[in-house]
């Protein structure tokens, strides 16, 4: 594995483990999955893409926004990077899509059962 690679598991990880520490509202009472973490390779900005469960996906890009301050100080603080990068968060409709296609193909199996 790369060390590129490495820095942005490691940054994903960290920022889901951070995630937990907000105390802004909006954040914290989100349920929100870090998909992956994408690091320049000068450590000078990353685009961090997330993904929500359930309502609330502005009010979470603003929470996110809001503490991205405190956010990156505890990235500083928790590795050991010569640079902290400027996080740039990115909503990621993966995981919804994923929940949807999910109930589509469960109701299809219903749908199935029923006709036997």
């Amino acid at each position: 594995m790369h060390r590129q690679e490495k820095i942005n598991e490691e940054v994903a990880r960290e920022i889901t483990s951070i995630l937990r520490t907000v105390k802004d509202p909006r954040v914290a009472s989100a349920f929100i999955s870090i998909s992956s973490a994408d690091v320049t390779r000068d450590l000078s900005y990353a685009k961090i893409y997330y993904g929500v469960l359930g309502e609330g996906g502005k009010d979470v890009e603003k929470g996110l926004a809001s503490a991205s301050g405190y956010i990156r100080s505890e990235l500083a603080r928790r590795l050991n990077l010569r640079l902290t990068p400027k996080l740039i968060f990115i909503k990621d409709g993966s995981t919804e899509r994923a929940i949807k296609i999910s109930q589509i193909l469960n109701e299809l199996d219903i749908g199935e059962d029923s006709d036997e």
